[in-house]
């Protein structure tokens, strides 16, 4: 009779990818119990046949169609078959560490230099598909741990996918810093490019074995000090960077100084514009101030004026009067009072032309008017030869009292001669 058992499951590590059940002979009804983490996969043959997730499941014909159909049922009433069970551990691998054995080679564009560099790092795992694992990876044997998968830390031993992961590495390196123009001397602000580029390339080949990486990490890149290149290829770097800092330094003192000159400039305009202002403003008030000025005096004058009783009309015929007199024109003969013959009658010609432009009234032109007539009419006899003309008689100034005056007015005061 073939020995069986009833209850079928795995409690293990961690760390196991796949773990193959000890047992092969299995009776119908037996118990398989299926860890949330976990899937279980039953082969025979050498063929993938059901696979069971999270679970208790009942073994019967019905729920293992594929194994059914090869099964052969033992002897003694008991409905025991065969098959090989597999666990495949779906919880995702953390903190795998890698790196590579070598060094990388690789030309920087920038400097023309060949220089190498080590790379370092870590990654997660997990499987995402338990047949492609058994059948690619696991086959025959009792089953897969991690550390056959990628090593242990950076010693690899007889990982599968040692050589793949330093190929990929070494090789996509070494392009990605080439495509994208990476400065090998700021290469660690560039890891996540890196990263994210050596995953996606890696997992390209993972994903045929039931694998996948959803994070892969660069985080050192080892560069090599001691190397004469790589030291020129600092050298060659920062005087690059103190030539620009110069020249950033310099444009920023001449955008300074221009800015100034600027400032400067508009300073002094604004200046000339205060200042011209301020003497505009000055010449206003001090033209106002000499109209204000002439326009009180003028009041003043004409104020004057009226509370002596005249007005600027009867002022200009006595002005008139006043300037004959002192040019010494008088009523007589000849060259009375220093007066001549011609300047009688220019002053009477004078005064009807004042007489005109001023629009002074009759009345007070008619004393002096009629005077300077009489003197031309005189002036006229004595050019003429008319006898009869006879020199005028002198007069007492009732204002002044001034004696003497041959003189139509009054040379002190101005005043007429009265009419007798």
């Amino acid at each position: 009779m073939v020995e069986a058992i009833s209850v079928i499951k795995y409690e293990g590590s961690n760390e196991v990818l796949a773990h193959k059940h000890p047992n092969e002979d299995f009776t119908i009804g037996s118990q398989l119990i299926v860890h949330e983490s976990q899937e279980a996969l039953f082969f025979r043959d050498g063929k993938a046949l059901d696979l069971f997730t999270a679970g208790r499941h009942t073994l019967v014909t019905n729920n293992i169609p594929l194994v059914r159909d090869l099964m052969q049922l033992g002897t003694g009433g008991e409905n025991v078959f065969h098959a090989e069970i597999y666990f495949i551990n779906m919880v995702t691998q953390m903190g795998i560490k890698w790196g590579t054995d070598s060094k990388v080679r690789l030309f920087d564009p920038a400097s023309g230099l060949n220089v190498e560099i080590g790379a370092s790092g870590n990654f997660n795992l997990r499987v995402v598909d338990s047949r492609q694992l058994i059948v690619k990876l696991v086959g025959t044997t009792e089953g897969l741990i991690q550390n056959e998968v990628a090593g242990d830390g950076l010693s690899y031993g007889n990982s599968m996918f040692k050589a793949l992961i330093i190929n990929r590495v070494k090789s996509n390196l070494a392009r990605i810093i080439k495509e994208e123009n990476l400065n090998i001397l700021e290469i660690d602000a560039y890891l996540d490019v890196l990263s994210e580029k050596l995953r996606l390339d890696i997992n390209e080949t993972l994903v045929e074995y039931g694998l996948f990486m959803p994070e892969f990490y660069v985080t050192s890149i080892v560069t090599p000090d001691d190397d004469p290149n790589f030291v020129r290829l600092k050298q060659q770097f920062a005087d690059k960077t103190l030539k620009v800092r110069e020249e950033e330094i310099k444009r920023a003192e001449a955008e300074a100084a221009q800015g100034r000159k600027i400032v400067e400039a508009q300073t002094e305009a604004q200046l000339k514009q205060v200042n011209a202002q301020g003497e505009a403003d000055a010449l206003m008030i001090k033209a106002k101030a000499e109209a204000d000025a002439y326009k009180m005096q003028a009041e003043a004058e004409a104020e004057e004026m009226k509370m002596k009783g005249y007005t600027y009309r009867d002022e200009t015929a006595r002005q008139v009067g006043l300037e004959a007199m002192q040019n010494g024109i008088t009523g007589g003969s000849g060259t009375a009072g220093g007066g001549t013959v011609s300047d009688i009658a220019g002053l009477g010609v004078t005064l009807g032309a004042m007489g005109g432009v001023m629009n002074m009234t009759k009345e007070a032109l008619n004393p002096i008017m009629g005077e300077s007539q009489k003197i031309g009419e005189g002036v006229g006899d004595v050019i003429s030869g008319k006898e009869g003309a006879a020199p005028a008689a002198t007069w007492n100034c009732p204002s002044c009292g001034k004696t003497g005056i041959d003189s139509r007015f009054c040379p002190d005061c101005g005043a007429p001669r009265p009419v007798s």
